[in-house]
């Protein structure tokens, strides 16, 4: 077995150590050749790795507080079911959710918790119902099929008449289509795709690959989730098409470790197109993630693939030149991926006139105090009024929202009008990322919503920088003293130093989860200071 090979087996070969009950660092140490220290780094950095794979583990991201998972975990607490908190479960639509081992189970009650009688195995009734219905509102009612790109109503096509269009095409012809279409990448950081397949395809080195980035954790964000369950044919002919122009024939999907139900769609899906002759000559690999929200950063997904901690490297180099296993790697996001099939069938042009503020049609997560969650594809640059319309409207008076997930804080209502696109949200310091977008109503107290996000994020630093590691303790530290006084003289003295670590993190973190950690906290101070008052 080669070097590489050995040491991307560590997660896997310690997962099936622990499951046996035995000493697992020493036994993939010994079965993989990587040296126990190494082993050792992998299998604490992991949260599904070890005993906490076999907990009951409650979401405690946003949408899911705001739908009462803390009682819910202390009911599961106090029911014996080794519950503990997870980290955004990418099911905000179904809130509030818990993973059962890697199964996420959706919609728990106090109910459910007590019929189980201590027995978390009466919780299965709560998965598969839950995930079939997971196709509800994804679709605004007004919408046509040739309103988007991806149309997760529409029924899968196994034909690969885009695949064999793009050979047809020729692949200059193909990468024109995608820069007339203006995509950018659809995983948070709006970067242009065709950019990166051409840098990809201009190296040197002749050894390349295609990494899909599937690990959806952002809370509030689970349109993935959404794309690989109903449209798994759009992944595989997006990642085809990309694979040949960049000239690579290895495609990695990094899937969440989560999404066990998306991953077996995704493996039936490829089982089905190479039976049918399709994509004979690529070979596609599916690993699983083990539990890393910083393995969403395309490095540390990169060092993770390779059977290290998720630790983010350093760039330059990017991975379009230096990437999985120092090869030329081009790495997107599902959602942009699929959105190429469709660019190539009707145009460039086509694509590009889908947006009413920037190119395309655009998949938005909403949660929170909406009448229906769910995935809505609609135009990129709607406002949340108009997004907010398309679920059901609001629950109770709107008082704030996330308009891209934790990292880009929150907006008062009065941007409500305001495009939920890259651009308009980047003049205002927020962003797009994302679009998983959060509402919340005014019984929502601002200083708690922070607080839960500052969580997130110190639970979630991969510990590599000193500037984020002590930071997002700290700012939290920090917001906890001020909770802790309110009402009483010098409370807001708690927050005096806030703006000093939130200048270091941001200047001094090597990745965006470092960079975006204040916004939480800062941004709510902006819009809301009678709360801090």
């Amino acid at each position: 077995m080669r070097e590489e090979s050995r040491r991307a087996s560590v997660p896997e070969e310690l997962q099936k150590a622990h499951a046996a009950g035995e000493d697992a660092t020493n036994v993939a140490a010994k079965t993989t050749g990587v040296p126990a220290a190494d082993v050792f780094g992998v299998d604490t950095f992991f949260n599904l790795l070890g005993e906490s794979e076999k907990k009951l583990r409650v979401c405690t991201g946003l949408s899911c507080r705001l739908a009462g998972s803390e009682k819910i975990l202390a009911q599961a607490q106090a029911a014996g079911l080794g519950a503990t908190e997870s980290s955004c479960l990418a099911a905000c639509d179904r809130a509030p959710a818990v993973l059962k081992e890697r199964r996420t189970l959706v919609e728990i009650t106090a109910a459910d918790i007590k019929r189980s009688g201590g027995d978390w195995k009466e919780l299965d009734s709560k998965e598969v119902p839950q995930h079939l219905r997971w196709s509800g509102h994804v679709w605004p009612a007004e919408s046509k099929p040739k309103t988007c790109a991806i149309n997760l109503a529409g029924k899968p096509n196994w034909s690969g008449a885009a695949s064999t269009l793009a050979t047809e095409m020729g692949d200059e012809a193909v990468l024109a289509a995608i820069d007339e279409a203006g995509l950018q990448g659809r995983g948070g950081a709006g970067f242009p795709a065709a950019f990166k397949w051409r840098s990809v395809r201009g190296q040197a080195e002749t050894k390349r690959y295609v990494v899909l980035n599937a690990d959806e954790a952002e809370p509030g964000t689970f349109k993935d989730r959404e794309v690989m369950m109903k449209r798994p044919d759009l992944v595989l002919e997006g990642l085809a098409i990309a694979a040949r122009i960049v000239r690579a024939t290895e495609i990695y999907m990094y899937i969440r470790g989560e999404f066990e139900i998306p991953q077996q769609v995704m493996a039936d899906a490829i089982e089905r197109t190479q039976s049918a002759g399709l994509y004979s000559e690529l070979h596609f690999h599916i690993h699983s993630g083990h539990g890393a929200y910083i393995c969403g950063e395309e490095t540390a997904l990169l060092e993770s693939l390779e059977g290290k901690r998720g630790q983010p490297r350093e760039k330059p180099p990017f991975p379009t030149e230096v990437g999985l296993w120092g090869k030329p790697t081009l790495i997107q996001n599902v959602e942009t991926i699929a959105c190429v099939p469709s660019i190539l069938t009707r145009g460039g042009e086509w694509f590009k006139a889908l947006g009413k503020t920037q190119p395309g049609s655009k998949l938005y997560c909403i949660s929170g105090h909406v009448a229906n969650p769910g995935v809505y594809e609609m135009p990129l640059g709607i406002c949340l009024d108009d997004l907010v319309q398309a679920a059901g409207g609001y629950i109770g008076k709107l008082k704030a929202f996330s308009p891209g997930g934790a990292s880009s804080g929150f907006l008062p209502a009065s941007e409500r009008k305001r495009p939920l696109d890259f651009k308009a949200l980047a003049e205002i310091g927020s962003m797009l990322g994302s679009a998983g977008v959060v509402v919340l109503n005014e019984s929502v107290d601002m200083a708690w919503a922070a607080q839960e996000q500052l969580l997130f994020f110190e639970r979630e630093s991969c510990g590599q920088c000193s500037p984020c590691r002590i930071g997002t303790a700290y700012q939290r530290h920090l917001l906890d003293g001020y909770i802790s006084k309110r009402g009483q003289d010098g409370a807001k003295d708690s927050l005096s130093k806030l703006s000093m670590v939130s200048k270091e993190m941001i200047e001094g973190s090597i990745c965006g989860l470092g960079q975006t950690a204040s916004l939480p906290l800062t941004s709510a101070i902006q819009y809301f200071p009678g709360e801090f008052a």
